[in-house]
């Protein structure tokens, strides 16, 4: 027991030390947003990573979860938070769930969250965690992504955690005016860009952020997993 106790204890500092590098290194890649680092802080990343990348859970990479699906890079992470820039009467709409863990930094800031996931083995993974955490105020939902949550529009902000060539239109829909956007948008086994969406007056205007990488946004929800 007193050995098992110890390396609890040597886990719990070494994830510490790596959750401050993490942080760091953050800030000295340019994400300047205090609620967000400190988002960043309060939501422990080790445990929405599989118990084999426990020990690399803040490394600045993407890592592989169920149901072939990854959890993003942190400095992704952080990016899009960042640019969303979510306030804490806001009302937030996420497609692709996931491990759960861009839910929880987003349930940290905003009053709501809807999170909408196709696996059902990832949104009942990802509803533990977020209980864990206490996050009450994050739903998920097992349904198409494409489709949003048309019952809960509009939202002050959307994230899309997944490519698509296009964004669906329900989705460009249900984006309050005023609102924000970001989706990977482009080849769906390439390169794709991250852009921001602004709503103003009905009219929709974007900016490309960065290259990235995400897995498909596929439509339907997965028959089995």
């Amino acid at each position: 027991m007193a050995d098992r106790n110890r390396r609890d204890e040597e886990f719990e500092r070494r994830n510490a030390e790596a959750r401050m590098e993490f942080l760091l290194s953050m800030r000295r890649r340019g994400i300047r947003d205090v609620k967000v680092l400190r988002a960043l802080e309060q939501v422990p990343r080790e445990i929405f990573v599989e118990a084999e990348h426990g020990g690399i859970a803040y490394a600045d990479q993407a890592l592989p979860i169920d149901c072939g699906q990854t959890i993003s890079q942190p400095f992704v992470v952080a990016t899009m938070t960042e640019a969303l820039d979510v306030e804490p009467a806001h009302k937030v709409l996420e497609i692709g769930t996931g491990s759960g863990y861009q839910a929880a930094v987003l349930g940290m800031l905003a009053k709501s969250v809807v999170t909408i996931e196709r696996y059902r083995t990832l949104a009942d993974l990802a509803s533990a965690r977020l209980r864990v955490l206490g996050l009450k105020n994050v739903s998920v939902r097992v349904a198409d992504g494409s489709f949003g949550a048309p019952d809960e529009a509009p939202f002050d902000r959307i994230m899309v955690t997944a490519a698509a060539e296009t964004v669906p239109s329900a989705l460009i829909d249900q984006l309050a005016n005023n609102g924000r956007m970001i989706a990977p948008v482009g080849p769906l086994n390439g390169v794709q860009s991250l852009r921001l969406f602004t709503k103003t007056g009905g009219k929709i205007e974007h900016l490309d952020l960065m290259s990235v990488r995400f897995v498909p946004l596929v439509e339907g929800k997965a028959a089995a997993l």
